[in-house]
């Protein structure tokens, strides 16, 4: 599920007239490093879901065959990543699957950080499985966190007054579990996290790589800069 559907507030004004998935990072659009990481990692369909200048997205993506792509059409009411995903869960069938955001954008290190995330996912022990970039080793964010991790991998979210080692880095995995009894209608993924928080079940693995938090023009400036210095 790559969720490419928002309007892109932050990125204006490159955004007035794109839609952010398709504002261009080292002389591609956001959304094909996704979603040729995607296919690295041989995932074989990807379900697109659109809002704003929805048919923009639509055009760029069609000559695409690998992976291949199916919209998911919020063009009458957006509905927030949770409610996303949840429309789009017919489309995506069973077993699990990837959520990715359309500007997470990484440099790999040893191990490709899909290809870590598909061999930790377990089932039996996890509604969800979150990908935590180091604050140390990432650009354009300037927040104090999002989570702490323990030894085990299990996730604990950031207090008031803390700051924490990880943020989220726009990717995770879970299952149609996950979205049980989840309400109909706009919300956010966070609603079902903290749920599997409680139980005990939201986990995270470690980006072994740089992630480049691309959510404004400056922070897309920055990642260009790296792109240059060390290839794309």
């Amino acid at each position: 599920m790559v969720l490419a559907a928002g309007h892109g507030e932050r990125m204006r004004p490159l955004t007035d007239k794109i839609p952010k998935p398709m504002v261009t990072l080292a002389g591609r659009p956001l959304i094909d490093h996704v979603l040729d990481r995607l296919e690295a990692a041989h995932v074989e369909k990807a379900v697109v879901n659109v809002h704003y200048l929805a048919e923009q997205i639509e055009a760029h993506l069609r000559p695409r065959r690998e992976p291949e792509i199916v919209i998911s059409d919020e063009r009458d009411r957006l509905l927030d990543t949770g409610g996303g995903v949840k429309k789009a869960l017919p489309l995506l069938g069973d077993g699990p699957f990837f959520v990715h955001n359309s500007d997470s954008v990484w440099s790999e290190g040893v191990t490709p950080a899909l290809n870590a995330m598909l061999r930790q996912w377990d089932p039996k022990e996890m509604d969800c499985l979150l990908l935590l970039a180091p604050l140390s080793s990432s650009m354009g964010y300037f927040g104090r966190g999002d989570f702490s991790m323990a030894p085990d991998g299990r996730l604990a979210r950031r207090g008031e007054r803390q700051v924490v080692p990880f943020a989220f880095a726009g990717v995770s995995i879970c299952d149609q579990r996950l979205f049980k009894d989840a309400p109909d209608g706009r919300f956010s993924l966070n609603l079902l996290w903290d749920r599997s928080l409680q139980a005990g079940r939201l986990f995270g693995i470690r980006l072994d790589g740089c992630w480049m938090h691309v959510g404004t023009p400056d922070a897309l400036k920055e990642a260009e800069t790296w792109f240059e210095r060390e290839g794309a």
